[in-house]
């Protein structure tokens, strides 16, 4: 180092003067905006070194802050998610809590509705074979259960107890093959045996081939097993199948669409009747005509068809003879329709009308030949022909008529 000093004293002398004259100049020298030279070269030299320097430093603290002072975040995410799991049970809990409120609710209401004495009961379990279609229930012969009694639910029935514990009971379901049931249709009143296939779906036997039932229709309880009072809802037929001498019937029973939880064991059954089926066509209202309709309406009605023509003369032709169509005795002369009679519109006064009311009787002279019996001449019928007889002596003067008959009229 020494030699190269040596060597290079006089250049490196001469590189210090400049250097030292430069910086004196950037002291004294300021630029347009009055700031130093020295501190812009001094400021532009350390600006990268700084940035370096604080890169260096944000990351080694984030790589501190999230993997060295953070240690303890697995145990927060622990905590966090035992946290939502129990509110989740929480809220499970509370969901099933207001749905049992709600099935005890409408067991209250059917209940009330009903006449039969109910008890409800809960289901506990259910049986260990692989078609089994049996379940228990948390009420037995302690609260007054007993073998056969009928379990329903409101929407329909759903079996029969077939063994009652002290504390539980075993209920056969609708839907075993070892169940069945008396049941009626509710429009054709048609009665048959309900019976388990071990599937969702029932079928109905012995229901003859002639009674017409639709798919749609419901069967309920008949009363006719001694088991299920009359009047329970079964379920609604899905198919039916025409055959000799009965019907094959498929029925999806209703109380149990919606699964079983909450049931009622009827501890007295009581009958009730079968609910009639609803109206199809329900009445419609119409609202009275407007005034003007109602003045058109009692002006006479016009001329219809030729018939109405026809019947019009013949009512006419029979008013004018004293006739009265269907109050004639047997052997009464019918009218005579060869009567030209002219008929007027109804409401209208016929010119020369006949008088109904027949005139009062004249006497006639014995002489006189039977032809001559006073009648209207609407009402004038030819008498018959008199019996052949020698005709009296004309006498030259003729007695004079009665007085009452001079003074009749000459039309009579």
């Amino acid at each position: 180092m020494e030699t190269f000093l040596n060597r290079y004293r006089n250049i490196t002398v001469l590189l210090l003067v400049i250097f030292a004259q430069l910086v004196l100049l950037a002291v004294q020298v300021k630029n347009d905006q009055d700031v130093r030279m020295i501190r812009i070269w001094t400021v532009s030299a350390v600006t990268p070194v700084a940035r370096v320097v604080e890169w260096l430093r944000g990351g080694s603290t984030g790589f501190v802050h999230d993997y060295i002072v953070l240690h303890d975040t697995h145990q927060e995410n622990q905590r966090l998610q035992a946290e939502l799991d129990r509110l989740k049970l929480e809220n499970n809990f509370l969901k099933n809590e207001l749905n049992t409120a709600d099935r005890a609710k409408a067991l209250a209401v059917f209940q009330s509705h009903t006449p039969s004495k109910t008890l409800a009961a809960s289901v506990i379990g259910t049986g260990a074979g692989t078609n089994s279609k049996v379940v228990f229930v948390d009420r037995g012969s302690v609260s007054g259960v007993q073998r056969g009694m009928a379990v329903v639910t409101p929407d329909g029935i759903v079996g029969k107890v077939i063994s009652a514990y002290p504390t539980a009971s075993e209920v056969l379901l609708i839907t075993d093959p070892d169940f069945a049931a008396g049941v009626v249709s509710q429009k054709t009143q048609s009665h048959g045996t309900l019976k388990g296939q071990g599937t969702p779906m029932c079928k109905v036997d012995y229901v003859p081939f002639e009674d017409k039932l639709q798919v749609g229709e419901w069967f309920y309880t008949s009363g006719d097993d001694r088991i299920f009072p009359r009047g329970f809802p079964v379920g609604i037929v899905k198919a039916v199948h025409s055959g000799q001498p009965f019907q094959e019937i498929y029925v999806q029973p209703s109380g149990l669409q919606r699964g079983l939880q909450d049931v009622l064991i009827l501890v007295e059954g009581v009958h009730q009747a079968v609910p009639d089926e609803p109206v199809a066509n329900q009445p419609v209202y119409i609202a009275p005509a407007p005034p003007a309709a109602a003045q058109v309406s009692s002006a006479p009605p016009a001329a219809g068809t030729e018939a109405d023509k026809l019947r019009t003369q013949y009512k006419a032709i029979g008013d004018a003879q004293g006739h009265k169509f269907g109050e004639g005795l047997p052997g009464a002369k019918p009218a005579d329709f060869n009567l030209k009679v002219p008929v007027t519109p109804p409401g209208a006064a016929a010119p020369g009308a006949v008088k109904t009311t027949p005139p009062p009787a004249v006497q006639v002279p014995k002489s006189a030949p039977p032809s001559l019996t006073t009648t209207s001449p609407a009402n004038r019928t030819p008498a018959p022909p008199a019996p052949a007889a020698p005709a009296p002596p004309v006498p030259a003067n003729p007695p004079a008529p009665p007085d009452d008959v001079a003074q009749r009229p000459h039309n009579q």
